[in-house]
C-alpha cells in the first residue's frame, strides 16, 4: 500500500469541518449546481441487461470536447454510494467535469437505486458484485472504447475496488479509483452509529423508503410488517440480512465485502484509494487493515469529510479535478 506525495487537499479554514464537508457533498450549492447541470446534459437513459437477466439502469453522456487523442475512445464509469444514484449531486457534477475534460461518462446505478426497484425481484445487497461487473461488460462490449476507467464513491468505491481486483483485465479497465470506500463495513457501521445522529437518520430514512418501494413492486416479498417495526439501522440489518442474503447475521454479511487482508491482492491495474482523515462515518484506522499491495496507491488527506473535498462555497469539489489528473496521466 503506497502513500503518494501529491499536494494535500487544503480547503479554506471555514470549510475544514468534517460535517460541513460531508453534508455539502450532496446538498446546498453543489445540489443547486447539479440540478442546473442535469438540465443541460443530454444524458441517454438506458437499461443494461446482463447475460443472467439482471437489469441495471444508467445514464450515458458523450463528451463534445475533443482535447486529446483519448477523447473519442475513453469512458469513465461512475458508481454512486449507498442509497445514492446517477442523479446524486456529486455524480452529476463529477460527470460534468469529466465531460468537459473530454471523457465520455456512464453513471451506473446499482440494483434498487435510481428508481429501478421494479426491474429485479431480488433485493439489493452489497455482495451483488457480479451483476455490476457484468453490466459494465455488457455496455462496453457494444462500444469501441480503448480506455475504460472506473471510479466510485463510498459504497460505490468499495464495489469499484473489488471489481478492479477481480475482473480488471476481463473488463478492459485501465485505472480504478475509490473515494472514501468502507474498508471494514463492521467497524464502519459502528462508527456510523456513533457519529452525528443525522447520518444514521438519513440512511435509515433512505433505506426504509427504498424497501417500501421494493415492496410496492413485489408485494409477494411480504415484509411489510417487519419493515414497520424497525427503528434504526441495526434493526434493519438484523431483520433483513438473514431474510435476503445468504448470511445469518449482519457481522458475517459485512465481513463478506470487506477490503481487508488480501482482498485486493489481485489488482493488476493501477488503483487508488482517496480518503480523508476527518471522515465522520468511516474509521480511518481501517486503512491499516490493507497490507502492502502492488498497484494500490492510498492518498490520505487531512480534510475532506466523507466524499466531500469541497473547496469553496459554490460546492466545487477538488476530487473531480483529481480524477481528471489521474486519468490523464494514466
Amino acid at each position: 500500500m503506497t502513500n503518494t506525495k501529491i499536494p494535500k487537499f487544503m480547503p479554506p479554514h471555514y470549510l475544514k469541518n468534517a460535517h460541513v464537508q460531508s453534508i455539502m457533498n450532496s446538498v446546498g450549492p453543489r445540489k443547486f449546481r447539479a440540478k442546473k447541470i442535469a438540465r443541460q446534459l443530454k444524458s441517454k437513459q438506458i437499461i443494461i441487461k446482463t447475460n443472467d437477466g439482471v437489469r441495471l439502469t444508467a445514464e450515458y453522456d458523450i463528451s463534445s470536447i475533443k482535447t486529446s487523442s483519448k477523447s473519442d475512445k475513453s469512458l469513465v464509469i461512475l458508481i454512486h454510494g449507498w442509497e445514492g444514484s446517477s442523479q446524486s449531486a456529486y455524480q452529476v457534477t463529477t460527470a460534468h467535469t469529466l465531460l468537459m475534460a473530454g471523457y465520455n461518462v456512464l453513471r451506473l446505478n446499482l440494483r434498487d437505486h435510481g428508481e429501478s426497484h421494479h426491474l429485479n425481484k431480488e433485493v439489493f445487497n452489497s455482495t451483488l458484485i457480479k451483476e455490476v461487473g457484468d453490466a459494465i461488460k455488457s455496455f462496453t462490449s457494444q462500444h469501441n472504447f480503448k480506455y475504460i476507467y472506473l471510479a466510485g464513491f463510498s459504497l460505490g468505491a468499495n464495489f469499484t475496488l473489488r471489481i478492479a481486483a477481480d475482473r480488471a483485465k476481463e473488463l478492459g479497465l485501465r485505472v480504478a479509483v475509490g473515494i472514501c470506500p468502507p474498508i471494514d463495513p463492521n467497524s464502519a457501521m459502528i462508527e456510523l452509529n456513533k457519529s452525528l445522529f443525522i447520518y444514521e437518520k438519513y440512511f435509515l430514512r433512505r433505506w426504509t423508503r427504498s424497501l417500501t418501494k421494493k415492496l410496492c413492486h413485489f408485494p409477494e416479498l411480504n415484509f411489510g410488517s417487519e419493515l414497520a417495526q424497525v427503528k434504526n439501522l441495526d434493526d434493519v440489518n438484523k431483520t433483513f440480512v438473514p431474510k435476503f442474503t445468504p448470511f445469518q447475521d449482519a457481522k458475517a454479511y459485512f465481513s463478506s465485502y470487506a477490503l481487508v487482508g488480501d482482498r485486493l491482492k489481485g489488482l493488476e491495474i493501477p488503483a487508488y484509494i482517496i480518503s480523508a482523515e476527518n471522515d465522520p462515518i468511516l474509521p480511518i484506522a481501517d486503512l491499516s487493515k490493507i497490507p502492502q499491495i502492488d498497484n494500490l496507491t492510498v492518498e490520505l488527506h487531512p480534510n475532506g469529510g466523507h466524499c466531500g473535498f469541497i473547496s469553496d462555497l459554490r460546492g466545487a469539489s477538488w476530487i473531480e479535478g483529481r480524477l481528471v489528473q489521474i486519468f490523464d496521466e494514466s
